[in-house]
Order: structure tokens, then sequence, then C-alpha cells
């Protein structure tokens, strides 16, 4: 057991012992290209990715480009999206987001940080993985195992709020592993690390995990 690691130096060695664990570091929405990420992200708030993974192809299937989602009548797309839970704020989001998208970016999504944080329904997180997942920058999505896990590892301390946690991570996780070690996150919180119980006499990390000292 590690006593005296400094948090840059936990993070090293956690990222090291999640590649291993987890070799696919892959998300966990399907989608084949950007402005359908945009669209399942939004879903996905406070519903289950393999929900929103079903719902998207009848969604798709009726309107599969982001003109077709634009022109859409909101109700339409609230009808399908209802599943997922909050449809009627969600179908008003991708509806307003996809009109920016077909009006200023001629239907592409935008590879600019902040122009991601300007369109409709989309927030640090969602612009973190589109960053990530589709463009292949430096990004830090702090979903709720993200936040769960960081926390109990001792990456950072109590904190809770989205934004100060991504911050807090930016200062000790490489910039180019932040996108993969997130999703990893995602994987290691389902199946050892979860909500309920951390299953510590499986982990990989327990040696140097926080929880554990």
């Amino acid at each position: 057991m590690r006593w005296n690691m400094t948090k840059k130096q936990r993070a090293k060695e956690i990222i090291e012992r999640l590649e291993k664990e987890y070799p696919l570091a892959d998300c966990t929405l399907d989608y084949d290209e950007a402005w359908k990420l945009l669209v399942s992200v939004r879903l996905a708030a406070q519903c289950t990715d393999a929900r929103v993974n079903i719902v998207v192809r009848d969604l798709y299937e009726k309107y599969p480009s982001p003109a077709a989602l634009a022109a859409a009548d909101v109700k339409e797309i609230e009808a399908i999206v209802k599943p997922c839970g909050l449809g009627a704020s969600k179908a008003r989001d991708i509806h307003k987001c996809m009109n920016v998208l077909v009006e200023k970016y001629d239907g592409k999504v935008p590879d600019d940080f902040d122009a991601l944080l300007a369109l409709p329904g989309v927030g640090r997180k969602s612009a973190n993985l589109i960053m990530g997942d589709v463009f292949g920058k430096p990004a830090i999505v702090t979903d709720t195992h993200c936040i769960r896990l960081t926390n109990r590892m001792g990456l950072v301390d109590g904190i809770k709020d989205p934004k100060k946690v991504e911050m807090a991570l930016w200062k000790i996780i490489p910039g180019e592993k932040g996108s993969d070690f997130c999703h990893r996150l995602v994987h290691h919180g389902r199946e050892i690390c979860t909500a309920r119980k951390a299953y510590c006499e499986r982990c990989c990390l327990s040696e140097i995990c926080k929880k554990q000292v």
C-alpha cells in the first residue's frame, strides 16, 4: 500500500492499471456520426446508455440527418424520445441544437469547445465527450462515475460539482489520456466500484486507492 503518493503519481498509476484492465476505452453510446453523439448524450441525461441506444434507432430512421431533425415537429420528436425521460425538454433541446447546426455550421458539428458549449442543451460534459471521442482532442468527461470514483480514489477531495472536478483533474491527468480515462471509469464504475458498493477485493486499484489507505 502506498501512503505517500501525490495526486499526480496516483493518477498516473491508476491510468496505467485501468488501461491493462480495460483495453478498449470505448464510448457506451452508439453513434457513427458526430451529430448523433450530440443527440444521444442529451438523451442520456438521467437515462441509461443502453436505453438511449435503443430509442435512437427509431429517431434516426425517421430523421436521418440534422436537417431532418431541424425540420421536424418537436412533438413528434418528443413522442419518440419519451422513453428516455424528460421528453419535452430533451426534444426541445435537440430540435434547437439541430437548427443551429444547420443554420450556422452547415449541418456539421463544430470542433471548438466554446462553440459546442453554446449549442442548446450542451453542457461541459457533453462538449468534452464530443471533443475527445469525435475529434480526438484533450477532454475530461465528469459524469457520475467519474465524480464518484475520483473522489473515492483520492484524485479529488470531496468535490461533487462537475466543473470543479473537471478543473481539478486537468491538473493531474494528461490531456491526451483524459477521454479514455473517463471511459474506463465508466466501465470500472459499473463492474467493480459501483454506487451501491465498492468490490475492493476484486479491484485492480486496491493497493493505490485512497479508499483503502
